[in-house]
């Protein structure tokens, strides 16, 4: 069943491309039970941060926690480094295509594999990490009131001497001048072949000004009959600055930052990141 979206949530060309759609769309949540098999095949090939986040955590020897795990992106790599890797989860759906990795995985990846259902905001795993891993810019789905809590219990489940390595969007400029010298509305869309061999459409709407993105995904071809999937979801915008200030009020510290390769309004960078001395 399609999430409670209608066109009029979904903005920009995005939002007319579902009008034109009619009832023929089905709007779902990128994260519910039929956006989540799409996200996974739209992201199994993205390689983005996976060799950096990797590299990172190499350094620290011991233990992974890995919050919003999703379908396993990033979790297959860390597993490959030899780590205990517990991967969490909050989207049932994604739990289950990433056990049906982990059931095609090598023994040797597998068993080292601990999969939680839990919310990244608010959890209790009674026992620490030597590394704490929040890719993907994940950290960006939460609200303030959300951070605080991802902050308070990475805090209790980060092993003296750890490290919490998490990915943001950093903003590079925040908008073309229009013709009236204010900043315009930008919509990139971008066309990426899945694993399976589906072409998507992705549409990624950033008003100037807002601190929200939404990210909506069409396939690249719709035909002239029969209902028509998509995916979307609204993300923050949170630059690196605001997100160590945060960090910083909560006793955590940024050690350093790595920026990724990237073009457009933003580029992501990872942060490494300990707790205050």
């Amino acid at each position: 069943m399609a999430v409670a979206l209608t066109p009029p949530s979904v903005p920009g060309r995005a939002g007319e491309l579902l009008a034109e759609l009619g009832d023929r769309a089905e709007l779902h949540d990128v994260y519910d039970e039929t956006g989540s098999p799409i996200y996974h095949d739209f992201s199994l090939k993205d390689t983005h941060e996976v060799r950096e986040l990797v590299g990172l955590v190499r350094q620290t020897p011991g233990a992974v926690l890995e919050l919003a795990a999703g379908s396993g992106r990033l979790t297959l790599p860390l597993l490959a480094l030899g780590r205990e890797v517990t991967a969490l989860e909050l989207s049932e759906g994604m739990l289950r295509l990433l056990d049906e990795r982990l059931a095609q995985a090598p023994g040797r990846l597998r068993e080292r594999c601990v999969p939680v259902r839990a919310d990244m905001s608010s959890f209790a795993l009674g026992r620490r990490f030597e590394v704490i891993v929040l890719g993907t810019t994940s950290v960006s789905l939460l609200d303030e009131e959300g951070r605080a809590g991802l902050y308070a219990a990475v805090r209790e489940h980060l092993a003296p001497g750890g490290r919490f390595l998490l990915s943001t969007a950093d903003i590079v400029t925040s908008g073309a001048p229009g013709p009236d010298g204010a900043e315009a509305e930008v919509e990139a869309v971008i066309e990426a072949v899945g694993a399976s061999g589906r072409v998507y459409r992705m549409h990624d709407h950033w008003p100037a000004g807002s601190d929200t993105r939404t990210v909506t995904i069409f396939p690249a071809t719709v035909g002239d009959e029969g209902p028509v999937t998509v995916c979307t979801t609204t993300v923050g915008v949170l630059p690196a600055d605001r997100l160590e200030t945060e960090l910083a009020a909560s006793g955590l510290t940024v050690l350093s930052r790595h920026p990724l390769p990237g073009t457009g309004r933003y580029r992501d960078v990872l942060l490494e990141v300990g707790v205050t001395a």
